[in-house]
């Protein structure tokens, strides 16, 4: 998700400064983290448990308990040199860090520092939480459908968070990058602000979207005059009513804007969680191999994503870095992926072969010789049962390796349909619990809500497609899923479950399993 604009300040003085040996890669492991960066141990350890206190202090706030969510699931964060960095990654200039929800591979990439120094600035550490409190709302309240102005609120409510010295967190301090925005007027009067999703928002509406979420979210969460108003009017949503409509529980919209407007000129409450509730789990720090360090740029932008344009690129570069390393299972790995995304199929599955005999235990090897079986009989027509009985052999012993690996299930799941077979009741269970492990997927929320129309289960499919249809950077896949619930509330089943056929039949025109 893609945030406000950032200044990439670089000093005079780096460029007379001497050259240094390139700093070393760390890799630091937590509950809920994996942190890759550069720098020296001690630092990288010290992030990666700001985070796991961030986390902690968001579960004590909220009430929610802290379960790990398995290794699979854990959020990677990328840590790269500068904000030029995240735009280039991203192809935007208007991006501070950005996350990507992805089942079996959660990621957030930001730069080591940015802004000017300005404490008004919107820092790399705020984004980075911004973009962890989306991923935790869609974690935590999975069947839960938010309305845009709260999920951009509760993101930047908590992204301001401070972990202080005594190691305790202090949550609600106001965001000052956004009091330009708070200060100019209210560019979004709740009677708009409330049905935000529904309306086509020019680029000053949109920045309004976020500092006014976060001043409603704010206000409604330590007002003692509207004690709960917050709480039930996300219940009355969640039981069918409509923004609009649940919006009654907080009285005269009017006043409730004018009750905003005296608050954002007052002093704001904040809410310190202390050190003491906070239980942190270890943290451990190794120095990446050299060859993981050689490829880190590399796989970097191929988790990032990459296009029919840009990957035979870093295909090329893959091969020319990797082929120093042919016996370790990372480099391969990365090999894998970049040859499987350039649609050298053949290559990606040696590669994915030479990190399975280094390393029996890599999934991701696994899996991407399953993908790239998978791609290659697709191509090839091959729908033979030996074909695919093989495939789903491979499949199988990553699943082994991992039951709570999202990425085997729905591969699993998947296998059936390229092959012109009906998913057998075990792969419909495993995509299913696929979703549970990562529900903050939304590409993997639709494909089994989807599953479930097909089935005739039409509540449950509805239940899952609410929060697709309210997310804020949604697209396409949000008009989708609105128009689906519409079809479905109208009766129109066959209409509904005809735009998932046309949704089949779109993923079936590519190559790959993707």
């Amino acid at each position: 998700m893609k945030r406000g604009v950032l200044r990439c300040a670089v000093g005079i003085a780096l460029l007379a400064a001497p050259l240094t040996a390139r700093a070393d890669w760390f890799e630091a492991s937590s509950d809920h983290f994996v942190v890759y960066a550069e720098g020296d141990a001690q630092r990288v350890e010290r992030f990666a448990a700001d985070l796991e206190r961030f986390d902690k202090a968001l579960r004590v706030a909220r009430a929610i308990p802290s379960t790990p969510p398995g290794q699979a699931n854990r959020v990677t964060v990328y840590v790269v040199a500068r904000t030029g960095a995240v735009q280039s990654l991203s192809g935007s200039n208007n991006v501070a860090g950005f996350y990507i929800g992805r089942a079996g591979g959660p990621l957030a990439v930001v730069p080591r520092r940015s802004g000017d120094g300005d404490p008004n600035d919107l820092s790399a550490k705020m984004v980075l939480q911004h973009e962890y409190a989306h991923h935790f709302m869609f974690s935590n309240w999975p069947g839960g459908a938010f309305p845009s102005w709260f999920v951009e609120g509760f993101a930047e409510f908590h992204a301001t968070a401070v972990v202080d010295k005594d190691g305790g967190v202090v949550l609600g301090a106001p965001p000052q990058y956004r009091g330009a925005t708070l200060l100019s007027g209210n560019l979004l009067p709740l009677n708009k602000l409330l049905v935000a999703e529904t309306l086509k928002l020019d680029s000053q509406q949109r920045d309004a979207l976020y500092g006014r979420g976060w001043l409603l979210t704010h206000y409604l969460s330590f007002s003692t005059e509207r004690e709960r108003q917050l709480s039930n009017y996300l219940l009355a949503i969640n039981s069918g009513k409509t923004p609009l409509d649940a919006a009654g529980l907080f009285g005269d919209l009017k006043q409730l804007d004018r009750e905003l407007e005296r608050y954002k000129l007052s002093r704001f409450a904040m809410r310190k969680v202390s050190a003491s509730a906070i239980k942190l789990g270890e943290v451990k720090v190794r120095a990446l191999r050299e060859g993981e360090a050689a490829v880190m740029d590399i796989r970097i932008r191929s988790k990032v994503g990459v296009n029919a344009k840009t990957a035979p690129g870093v295909y090329e570069r893959a091969k020319r870095a990797c082929a120093p390393y042919p016996n370790d299972p990372a480099v391969q790995i990365v090999l894998a992926e970049t040859a499987y995304d350039a649609r050298d199929y053949a290559a990606a599955e040696a590669a994915a072969d030479r990190a399975i005999t280094a390393d029996p235990k890599a999934i991701d090897a696994h899996v991407y010789k399953a993908m790239a079986r998978m791609a290659v009989a697709r191509q090839a027509k091959d729908r033979t049962p030996a074909t695919w009985s093989a495939i789903r052999k491979i499949i199988t012993t990553a699943n082994r390796l991992d039951p709570d690996d999202p990425q085997p299930l729905i591969l699993f799941f998947r296998s059936y349909g390229m092959a012109g077979q009906t998913p057998t009741e075990n792969a419909k269970k495993g995509l299913m619990y696929a979703f549970n492990l990562a529900p903050f997927d939304m590409e993997l929320r639709m494909n089994a809500a989807m599953m479930q129309l097909r089935d005739g289960k039409l509540d449950v499919a509805r239940a899952m497609l609410r929060p697709i249809a309210y997310n804020p950077h949604g697209g396409p896949r949000s008009t989708m899923a609105a128009a689906i619930i519409a079809r479905i509330d109208a009766g129109d089943i066959a209409g509904a479950k005809g735009a998932v056929e046309q949704d089949d039949e779109e993923k079936d025109s590519g190559d790959s399993p993707e």
